[in-house]
């Protein structure tokens, strides 16, 4: 069950008539020498993490080590419930966890790293919002947890998944991704429809930099894993209706790859360029908000 590509993935997802969820499962029993059972506790143990990350937030909000985000995800969920979310209630719940578990990253929290703690708002953020809203149940979005975590060892493979490497096209970017690919496998989409959906996110994320105030993972971040929600549910309702995607995930993991590694190191995780260096950012840098 061992994969080197989406095309191999994809191959046998067919071969076997599997979602992809349940390849990534037996390859990880495979490679671990562990059996289904144990596999499968041991992500809904991830699962619990991420949900409580989520909460935590929002019904205990709590100040980042730098002082740069704290209460936002309290403050959209008091929006929540005056009604005046813009989005919807998917959309909403997904932002608001999404800015929570960085909040929670951001002050020292349990989080988990999806694929990184810069990233790690976007999948539990946009999981639990489509469980919540579809009550679904958790053993449908344990198996949408190993759809991203083969999306997730796709980007670690053959491209990256650090923002000092290939930008936060290559953080954001590849949680939402796995966000998208996972959502669309939960709610009832096929593996080819998981993958374009995947590939949708990087192609519409292409070129995003790294440029985090101060040299913190805490802003523009936060902001930047609710853009990441809002890309992988466009990308995942595109494919749902059925629209393809020309560019085949491999292919734009390699161009998101090579986008990367020609970006200026100014623009790679340092905080010489882009956010950090405006006005407002050095003034936050300092402390002079």
């Amino acid at each position: 069950m061992d994969f080197k590509s989406a095309k191999e993935l994809l191959g046998l997802c067919h071969e076997n008539h599997m979602a992809i969820s349940e390849v990534m499962k037996r390859r990880e029993c495979t490679l671990g020498e562990t059996t289904l059972e144990q596999v499968q506790r041991r992500m809904g143990q991830v699962l619990d993490i991420m949900r409580n990350s989520a909460l935590a937030a929002v019904e205990n909000p709590r100040k980042s080590m730098g002082g740069l985000i704290g209460g936002e995800a309290e403050k959209l969920s008091r929006q929540r419930r005056q009604g005046k979310t813009v989005g919807g209630p998917v959309f909403s719940r997904a932002v608001m966890y999404a800015m929570g578990v960085l909040e929670v990253n951001a002050s020292m929290g349990l989080i988990v790293a999806a694929p990184t703690a810069g990233s790690s708002g976007v999948v539990p953020g946009l999981l639990l919002a489509l469980q919540e809203e579809y009550q679904v149940p958790d053993e449908k979005v344990i198996a949408a947890l190993f759809n991203a975590g083969a999306i997730g060892y796709l980007a670690m493979r053959n491209a990256t998944v650090a923002g000092a490497v290939g930008g936060c096209q290559a953080e954001i970017g590849v949680a939402s991704a796995m966000a998208a690919s996972a959502s669309v496998e939960m709610m009832g989409g096929e593996p080819g429809q998981c993958l374009d959906a995947a590939s949708t996110v990087l192609m519409n994320m292409l070129g995003l930099v790294c440029d985090p105030v101060g040299g913190l993972v805490e802003y523009p971040c936060q902001n930047r894993n609710a853009a990441g929600v809002a890309n992988a549910l466009a990308a995942a309702e595109i494919s749902l209706a059925g629209i393809p995607q020309r560019i085949p995930l491999d292919e734009m993991m390699a161009a998101m790859y090579a986008v990367g590694r020609r970006l200026p190191a100014e623009l790679r995780e340092t905080a010489l360029g882009g956010c950090a260096t405006t006005p407002a950012g050095c003034q936050l840098c300092q402390g002079n908000e």
